[in-house]
């Protein structure tokens, strides 16, 4: 198999992909085509179906797996792949492993780990609610175990999530060494119920795209809800705490332009709100850099997120 990330412009060839998005459209000739996203584990592709009257188009929906046959071509920078034949794929063309994206990391490794850090939680009732979560909810924590951190921005795969997560709370951590004022509790709490909201905003795969509640609220709305409700369970939970609580959740994003309903007002707020920053654009940047050559030192172009041309770091 070819994956999506290898492909070069000139490439020719036949290759079965999951149709992630398909879209009709008329030419300015008036001729119907289709607009297909094609993906695997690697990424996915945008691809032309220009004579969808053709003997050689069979009939497909959104989350088919299609054989296409075709050319690599490039539109405004972007490769395209300009497909000439597609049918859908027989059950032994292809693995479903090759076509759901996967956290590199082992995840009992990473739960484990983050289960760890909970126990070290001193206050019985911050305690009591992450286990409500992630000790009592087998449901809640079989969907966080598999579930992507975001569409595709970053973390966008299976277990992403749960590796996002970690990497944040870890990041608190080390602050709250560093700044020994900080309320440990408060923010490592924080932390690991900032993104639990994903596992309503985002779908499975292998569609991983926003649902209608994900759309209309949003996560940090919906995981901000989450813990409140849970709260009302948890006997003689201060109700200052669960203020601060539901503030870092509210504000981790750091700015009103971002998403955050409220900026930052509390120490611990700020203090997450720059651990979930830090670990967002160093994973952005290392998948955007991920498939480039360690010798390549070639400007990448403009990355969105990072609102900068990248590269490589020298060796």
């Amino acid at each position: 198999m070819k994956y999506i990330n290898t492909l070069r412009e000139g490439d020719r060839g036949t290759e079965t992909y999951l149709v992630k998005k398909k879209t009709q459209g008329i030419s300015k000739t008036g001729k119907a085509f289709e607009s297909i996203t094609l993906a695997d584990k690697s990424g996915t592709i945008e691809a032309k179906i220009w004579d969808v009257d053709s003997e050689g188009i069979s009939d497909y929906e959104e989350l088919d797996f299609v054989t296409v046959t075709g050319d690599i071509t490039s539109w405004n920078g972007a490769l395209q792949f300009n497909i000439k034949r597609l049918r859908i794929a027989n059950p032994g063309d292809f693995e479903i492993t090759d076509y759901i994206p996967a956290s590199k990391k082992d995840i009992k490794v990473m739960y484990d780990e983050l289960i760890g850090i909970i126990n070290s939680i001193e206050a019985p009732y911050m305690k009591a609610l992450l286990n409500k979560f992630f000790v009592e909810d087998k449901v809640f924590i079989e969907e966080f175990k598999k579930h992507s951190a975001a569409k595709s921005v970053h973390h966008g795969f299976t277990g992403g999530l749960l590796e996002h997560t970690l990497s944040v709370t870890k990041n608190c951590d080390f602050f709250s060494k560093q700044y020994p004022f900080l309320d440990r509790d408060l923010l490592l709490t924080a932390s690991i119920f900032h993104d639990i909201g994903k596992v309503k905003e985002l779908s499975e795969f292998p569609r991983n795209d926003y649902t209608d509640v994900g759309q209309m609220l949003g996560h940090i709305m919906m995981g901000a809800n989450m813990v409140d409700r849970a709260i009302d369970d948890i006997a003689d939970f201060p109700v200052n705490k669960k203020t601060e609580l539901l503030h870092c959740i509210l504000s981790h994003h750091g700015e009103l332009e971002f998403g955050s309903p409220k900026k930052p007002a509390i120490a611990e707020a700020i203090a997450l709100s720059f651990a979930d920053n830090v670990d967002a654009k160093l994973e952005t940047i290392f998948e955007a850099l991920e498939n480039v050559e360690d010798n390549n030192l070639t400007w990448q172009g403009f990355n969105r997120l990072l609102d900068s041309n990248i590269r490589r770091t020298s060796k």
